[in-house]
């Protein structure tokens, strides 16, 4: 049991790192197992398809992004300080990507936004479940901040377009000033440096 485990987080990290760099739909089975030494048939054994695997791979690609930038403030209280070191672990999550081809969630947004179907619906609602907690963590922020404030949806609307614009510096146009701009763009439409 503990093999067949290992076995399934690691072909889930090699789908994820394949997928940042060539899309979900671009993943193929062929490639990824040839990659891992597998055969088609192991590999797709522990999920029993494709695209179990590829709902396998957003899930982790999900879960390092909430490791990575909401976890470590779980100790912090909601407001303003909380909101400052979520824009910094966020534009360092974009800076130094845990994924080869940059955010994953980014990419996956462009690739899915216009294609129906059981992967759209799982990423839509894992953007969701972000923006309601951004809002939160924005309305908690300006609640110690004098006003007047822009809602607070419209500003994790504004963070959210801020981080893509970044990730697209950083990944595609190879910018090193990226995330130094990315993060006094967001610091500044969160109203942190007003």
């Amino acid at each position: 049991m503990v093999e067949a485990e290992r076995t399934r987080a690691r072909i889930v990290r090699a789908a994820v790192d394949e997928a940042s760099r060539v899309g979900l739909e671009g993943l193929t089975v062929g490639s990824l197992a040839q990659h891992l030494g597998m055969s088609k048939a192991g590999l797709i054994g522990p999920f029993g398809s494709r695209e179990r695997l590829l709902q396998a791979a957003l899930e982790q690609a999900s879960t390092v992004f909430r490791a990575v930038v909401v976890e470590p403030l779980a100790d912090m209280p909601p407001g303003r300080r909380r909101l400052e070191r979520l824009i910094t672990a966020w534009v360092n999550y974009l800076a130094d990507c845990p994924f080869p081809g940059g955010c994953f969630v980014t990419a996956a947004s462009s690739e899915l936004d216009g294609r129906p179907g059981p992967l759209r619906d799982r990423l839509q609602s894992i953007l969701t479940s972000w923006r309601e907690q951004l809002t939160t963590e924005v309305a908690a922020a300006q609640a110690e901040m004098p006003g007047p404030h822009r809602p607070p949806k419209e500003v994790a609307t504004t963070l959210s377009g801020l981080s893509m614009a970044a990730n697209q510096e950083i990944q595609l146009l190879e910018d090193p000033s990226a995330a130094t701009r990315a993060r006094k763009a967001m610091r500044y439409a969160a109203g942190l440096d007003r």
